[in-house]
């Protein structure tokens, strides 16, 4: 069992160079996490994907909705990693994963443990195999405790929750889960903390691992890899301005569409776009950003640049 082994998880992400929490977790910088506020799923997604990490978003219901009635943001979650994973009990083992647990000075049940870890801003990530019936991860009790120990964190439940009324009333915590019933939990062991665990199914199965961010807005949760971090946040704030300018090219027949939605946009369309943001009040929040990459790909040619932006 993967039992948050500093020595593992510092293993399983080597290509984090940046601060890491005692445990190994790789500790991205809060100026990143709160800028994920202000940002949109597809401007997250896309940097990611286009790098080969095409596993790292799932579907999933939220506790509370993103969105108000008047369309205002109401609540998103955006934390760092701490993942679990469970599988069915059997006596054997549940007795070994029982002693390693005392060993390390652990008590209470196996999903406490995970609570008992957490820090601020951290976000449980839990694979519980899809059990919903016995297997509701977070109530009302331990909801309150995530929100004590956090603040403004939360958790990803892959399985049920229960006390859904109890759970509502806790501030500042948003919960992603599979489903809700009104069992206790029951007949589970833990076969990892701080391991790679998995959400979903088949094609739509996501991966996270601990230290990951998590985004978690209405249309599901997204894993931003840490070391991906700082060029996701970089290349959402890029695509914020280019769709901007983009609907105001549009409107205005300048560019058509196939136009706009390249990858790699012409010297002629990166000037117009400088422009915009130097002149334009619509881009003063932007006119900090360097566009010399952009301007090296026009130039020189991207293998990506016929196909259309994702």
């Amino acid at each position: 069992m993967i039992f948050n082994s500093r020595e593992d998880i510092i293993a399983m992400t080597p290509e984090w160079t940046g601060e890491r929490f005692e445990d190994g977790r790789p500790k991205v910088a809060d100026k990143y996490l709160d800028a994920l506020y202000d940002m949109t799923l597809e401007e997250l997604w896309k940097p990611i994907f286009v790098k080969g990490y095409e596993n790292q978003f799932v579907s999933m219901k939220s506790l509370h909705p993103e969105f108000k009635e008047d369309g205002s943001v109401n609540r998103k979650l955006v934390g760092r990693a701490v993942t679990a994973m469970y599988a069915p009990t059997r006596p054997d083992y549940y007795a070994a994963m029982a002693k390693q647990a005392r060993d390390k000075g652990l008590s209470g049940t196996p999903n406490q443990w995970v609570i008992d870890s957490l820090q601020s801003r951290d976000v449980i990530v839990i694979d519980m195999f899809d059990k919903i019936y016995k297997g509701t991860f977070l109530g009302g009790n331990l909801t309150t405790a995530v929100h004590q120990k956090t603040g403004n964190g939360g958790a990803v439940i892959w399985g049920g929750i229960r006390d859904i009324e109890q759970m509502h009333k806790v501030p500042d915590v948003q919960v992603y889960y599979r489903g809700i019933d009104p069992t206790p939990i029951r007949d589970f062991v833990m076969t990892g903390m701080n391991c790679p665990v998995r959400l979903g199914d088949g094609r739509d199965a996501a991966i996270c691992l601990p230290g990951d961010v998590v985004y978690g807005c209405s249309g599901g949760v997204l894993f931003i890899p840490p070391q991906l971090v700082v060029d996701v946040v970089d290349g959402g704030i890029k695509t914020q301005v280019k769709d901007i300018f983009g609907f105001e090219m549009i409107s205005q027949n300048k560019f058509t569409t196939a136009q706009i939605d390249k990858n790699t946009w012409s010297e002629e369309m990166l000037d117009l776009l400088v422009d915009f943001i130097q002149n334009d009040e619509r881009g003063e929040p932007y006119r900090h950003l360097d566009w010399s990459k952009e301007y090296d790909l026009a130039r020189n040619g991207d293998p990506n640049d016929t196909q259309s932006a994702l």
